[in-house]
């Protein structure tokens, strides 16, 4: 383990010792040091305390961080829809259900894992778990992602994500009957104080903004396309629950009486970019699976 120092100055007086370490180390989450107070590894004046603790001036602050184990991902032979292919990306169209990139607990059967034994060579810009990994659905979102295959195709595209260049659309089902043709969702979102679990729209959040039109609505229900002008984690799902429109079958930000849709019923149905090396405009459609149009016809039915 790597042991780390440091002392508390005057500025940062009654701040939360949790807060505090998760600001100091960047990539590490506050989740993520709460645990490692938990087991013992923070001390504060050479005495183990609690997360909650409130620093004061000249503490002495010593953490260990624990070794990060190499992790080997192995490429698995599974079905993938490829879209668009060529020397420098692709384009696929991730099924509902399939996480993105390995975590605890799903260590196998994520998409980078079918990349792996389908493609040749994937970008490494975000290190060995998520190769070629521009950007991410959540498990149960299904539609399209693009794949880099090298690192200067994956710094263009994220360059391009961040300088709001990409199109991102996708369809939705919500509860509640939404009154306007379309509109515009400009709310920050950051992690939930409550549950940190979760991400909710907050005053110190990160900008977040989420354009939505009406496709067809009912009485109880309706169909809209989202589209992102950001990606923060869970935008549309958290945006349209702040709005009081949560999305079907969300297990997360929906309400506790909603459909058994096996997740949130939602689909990443466009995507459009600039080739980083051929400079030209490519833009991708792909429908939403069977069971999002099952559902709609369900709720036809029920009007």
């Amino acid at each position: 383990m790597s042991v780390f120092h440091h002392k508390v100055t005057k500025e940062l007086e009654n701040i939360r010792l949790d807060k505090l370490l998760a600001d100091i180390n960047e990539g590490y989450s506050r989740s993520q040091v709460q645990d490692w107070i938990a087991k013992g590894i923070v001390t504060v004046n050479s005495v183990t305390v609690k997360a909650n603790y409130k620093c004061q001036p000249d503490d002495l602050i010593e953490w260990r961080i624990p070794e990060i184990q190499p992790v080997k991902i192995e490429p698995e032979n599974m079905e993938l829809s490829i879209v668009f292919e060529d020397n420098d990306l692709l384009v696929v169209n991730k099924e509902k259900g399939m996480v993105v990139h390995p975590s605890a607990g799903h260590e196998s059967g994520t998409l980078v894992n079918v990349l792996l034994y389908h493609v040749d060579q994937l970008s490494t810009l975000n290190g060995v778990e998520r190769p070629g990994i521009v950007h991410r659905l959540d498990k149960d979102t299904s539609g399209l992602l693009v794949i880099a295959k090298n690192n200067n195709t994956h710094q263009d595209l994220a360059d391009q994500l961040a300088e709001r260049k990409i199109i991102r659309k996708y369809e939705a089902i919500v509860h509640g009957r939404i009154p306007h043709e379309k509109g515009v969702i400009d709310a920050p979102i950051g992690r939930d104080p409550k549950d940190r679990q979760k991400m909710a729209v907050t005053d110190n959040g990160k900008p977040a903004v989420t354009h939505f039109r009406v496709i067809q609505s009912y009485p109880g229900y309706t169909h809209a396309e989202c589209q992102l002008e950001t990606g923060r984690t869970h935008q549309i799902r958290v945006h349209m629950k702040y709005i009081g429109y949560p999305v079907v079958g969300d297990p997360k930000y929906g309400p506790r009486k909603t459909m058994d849709a096996g997740g949130q019923v939602l689909h990443a149905k466009t995507i459009g970019f600039t080739h980083p090396k051929t400079k030209k405009w490519m833009e991708f459609t792909e429908a939403a699976p069977d069971t999002f149009y099952d559902i709609l016809a369900y709720i036809h039915k029920m009007y």
